[in-house]
């Protein structure tokens, strides 16, 4: 058999869209997919289905292979004949081992690739603010592995020769040795007050940044609980964090949500998140399928010049209703004598983006409204079709018929609980430390509550449910949990926009606290 290939892939340093192109390429081309702990797991979703995917990350107390064993491996898939993506954290050839996995393949005949990631030591420090040069503070910079064995009588850097440098000096994994590694530098002749930076999980949506001196920057790391992974960035360019700080200015940096969304449309809410900062978890609560049968649909384009409107209320409608109708081979000028109405701009866009005319959209994106706003303009006994979803609210059929309507309403889609594992979600509530959970539609509501067990919803207290609108709010409801964020206008934009408010408001409700507590504790003072 011929041997396979295997692609050595720098994964960046932890934000998953610091990939490069290239290693994205290999990723979704890939047979099998080996990935370390540094990694982002999201970078999975690029994989093909049918690719193996295998853990091989390694933390200081718990290996789940040894490098050995994944030299090894990536030996046997390749001779296996398939191609092989090993995503390592950061570049691989920076402390990333990647040269012992080449060596391994290259002594057994593998073909084999590097594809150069994002390093953590120029891009962590970059998102906290921190340029590793800058004119006239730093003309260079030099990257140290932090993370010697402690035990070792002899280091292996020299920190003499570290200690005369004057450009930026950043240490990788080097908590655990923060002590070490700043008395080295401070009895070789670095200055005391030498500023440090501390960057927890930088890019990401934990980052986190401590900031001090050579002399207390390792009594700073231990009251606050710091821990690898982490870059240390000792340098006057430390300073420079106070103007060039960007990523925790983000209107919902660090904030982890939940999106509930089908997997096809969660992405557009996903990547509003993502801008602003947060972390979107993509666990969803909704499935699309074809509907049982066409029998209904093909009746209804069988006739379709005998209505006067079609009305849609959602975008998976148009989907549905478009897709079924290129499969018939129908001609879309048969549609000419309808008028169209979408119950609100996304849908009104995919149908705009069809080259169709809106007749109407209402200014509140509901069922009621619908009825409200075409209340005359629908004459007795205008044929109207409904192509929608199998649970939809019947509540616009019979409105609609009380204005003497005849509608026919029929199923184009089916909405469905996916396979979700209740552990899965739990696991997620619990390691993530979710701070909301998005909820648009009633759907979402129902299934996210089944999937998580009527039990479980004490995981739920300390988290923020965020809903599009009243209708997803009144199932929320009926389910004994209260919105803590509701959007205005009841479309994705909205709710986005609810959720920075929210927070906003949160922050300036922490701030006063923070102002009071100071205020008391003056007032203390000075009673004593």
């Amino acid at each position: 058999m011929e041997a396979g290939k295997v692609f050595l892939i720098g994964a960046g340093p932890g934000d998953y869209k610091l990939i490069t192109l290239k290693g994205l390429e290999c990723i979704q081309k890939a047979d099998v997919v080996l990935y370390d702990r540094l990694a982002s797991e999201k970078l999975l979703s690029y994989a093909r289905e049918d690719a193996e995917r295998i853990y091989v990350g390694k933390s200081p107390d718990c290996h789940s292979y040894a490098q050995e064993e994944i030299n090894r491996l990536l030996v046997e898939k390749a001779k296996e004949g398939k191609i092989v993506a090993r995503l390592k954290g950061g570049d691989p050839f920076v402390f990333g081992r990647g040269g012992e996995e080449a060596q391994a393949l290259a002594k057994h005949g593998i073909p084999f690739e590097i594809v150069p990631g994002i390093t953590s030591a120029v891009s962590v420090p970059a998102y906290a603010g921190i340029p590793v040069t800058h004119r006239n503070v730093s003309a260079s910079f030099h990257v140290i592995t932090g993370n010697e064995d402690p035990s070792k009588e002899e280091s292996a850097i020299d920190y003499e020769i570290l200690a005369k440098l004057e450009g930026t000096l950043i240490f990788l994994m080097g908590v655990r040795n923060i002590e070490k590694i700043c008395t080295s530098l401070m009895d070789h002749g670095q200055r005391k007050d030498r500023p440090v930076a501390v960057i927890y999980k930088g890019t990401t949506s934990d980052h986190k940044v401590l900031k001090g001196t050579l002399s207390n920057i390792s009594n700073l790391v231990k009251e606050n609980g710091f821990a690898n992974p982490a870059v240390i960035v000792v340098g006057e360019v430390v300073n420079l964090s106070e103007t060039l700080q960007w990523f925790e200015n983000k209107p919902l940096f660090g904030k982890k949500i939940l999106v509930t969304r089908t997997r096809q449309q969660a992405s557009s809410l996903s990547e509003k998140i993502e801008e602003l900062g947060g972390e979107a978890i993509e666990f969803p609560t909704i499935k699309i399928e074809k509907p049982e049968t066409y029998d209904e649909i093909d009746k209804a384009f069988g006739q379709i010049e005998k209505y006067d409107w079609i009305i849609f209320t959602s975008v998976n409608g148009v989907k549905a209703f478009f897709d079924r109708m290129r499969k018939l081979d129908f001609d879309v000028r048969l549609l000419h004598g309808a008028k169209l109405c979408a119950i609100g701009p996304a849908t009104a866009k995919a149908l705009e983006d069809m080259g169709f005319n809106i007749e109407f959209v209402p200014a509140e994106y509901r069922a009621e409204a619908i009825v409200e706003g075409l209340k005359d303009k629908i004459r007795p006994g205008d044929s109207i079709l409904l192509p929608r979803a199998d649970i939809a609210r019947e509540v616009l059929v019979e409105a609609l018929e009380k204005l003497g309507a005849c509608v026919d309403n029929i199923h184009v889609y089916r909405t469905v609980v996916p396979e979700q594992d209740r552990d899965k979600l739990l696991e997620i509530l619990r390691e993530n430390k979710v701070d909301a959970i998005t909820f648009t539609s009633s759907s979402t509501v129902k299934n996210f509550i089944q999937i998580l067990g009527e039990e479980n919803k004490g995981w739920l207290e300390n988290i923020a449910l965020a809903v599009i609108g009243p209708i997803t709010e009144e199932t929320l409801e009926q389910h004994g949990l209260k919105a803590a964020i509701r959007a205005h206008e009841y479309t994705i934009d909205g709710l986005v926009h609810a959720i920075i408010q929210y927070y906003e408001v949160q922050a300036q409700k922490e701030l006063f606290v923070i102002h009071r507590e100071k205020e008391g504790d003056h007032g203390s003072h000075l009673q004593a």
